[in-house]
């Protein structure tokens, strides 16, 4: 997977120390990654590191140990399960300090996962927390474990319930993202093979306002771009539009 992710379309990467990997295979998922960083060519695209979350005994060497040995190669790195300011404080300022050490010419940002009720209830907080914040992310399968839905598929309509049960949640994650300037991406869709049912969530997305989606597997890369990428009208009209203004001034 590290090896295929260069040569996707996709507009961003990020190679994951939390969830996909195992608690006994974290400390040596890094070293993959670090190589992996290192001999990719990510050309063209974001590249991003999703380290554990700041409650476990993984995160602070997850940070010192792949910033430190391919910060050169980093964009961002992505925090999960954010419930307070401080927990993005503590990541920021753990970056301040590798950063002036290693002599890093480049600044990293933070992308910030959303998926309890106790972020959603602080966002406002974490995503003015730091200026290296650049992203709020929504995490649909931690976010209906927290909240105790009755689902295990993150992603798909909730049955039985008469619309979008995370319409709230969703414009929430945007409100605070604008309200602080940054981007807004939703989460994954789980069932990868189902690309009707993952359009349909997409453009859901795109409609809300969001600038994005994650993409689990490549074959579904080809429907986020054709989703969020505007189309030939509103192309025309937007050029329309800044013609109509210089015209006017």
């Amino acid at each position: 997977m590290l090896a295929k992710a260069p040569g996707l379309p996709a507009d961003e990467v990020f190679m994951d120390l939390e969830d996909s990997v195992a608690p006994m295979a974290k400390e040596e998922a890094r070293g993959s990654i670090i190589q992996a960083l290192k001999e990719g060519d990510w050309t063209g695209k974001t590249v991003v590191v999703r380290v554990n979350g700041v409650y476990t005994k993984w995160c602070h060497r997850d940070v010192i140990e792949i910033v430190e040995n391919a910060g050169q190669f980093l964009d961002c790195l992505m925090i999960p399960k954010v419930e307070s300011a401080s927990d993005v404080e503590f990541v920021s300022t753990l970056l301040d300090q590798i950063e002036e050490t290693i002599g890093l010419e480049k600044r990293l940002g933070l992308e910030v996962q959303i998926e309890t009720a106790t972020g959603i209830t602080n966002i406002d907080a974490i995503a003015g927390a730091s200026d290296r914040a650049e992203t709020l992310i929504f995490g649909p399968a931690d976010m209906s474990a927290s909240l105790g839905l009755p689902t295990v598929t993150a992603g798909l309509p909730l049955p039985g319930y008469p619309g979008d049960h995370w319409h709230f949640v969703l414009s929430r994650i945007l409100v605070a993202a604008r309200n602080a300037g940054l981007q807004a991406i939703d989460g994954p869709y789980l069932v990868i093979r189902d690309l009707d049912g993952f359009r349909e969530m997409a453009t859901r997305a795109r409609a809300l306002g969001y600038d994005g989606k994650w993409a689990l597997h490549p074959g579904q890369i080809d429907v986020l771009n054709e989703v969020f990428t505007p189309t030939q009208d509103e192309f025309d009209k937007a050029e329309a539009m800044l013609e109509a203004y210089r015209h006017a001034t």
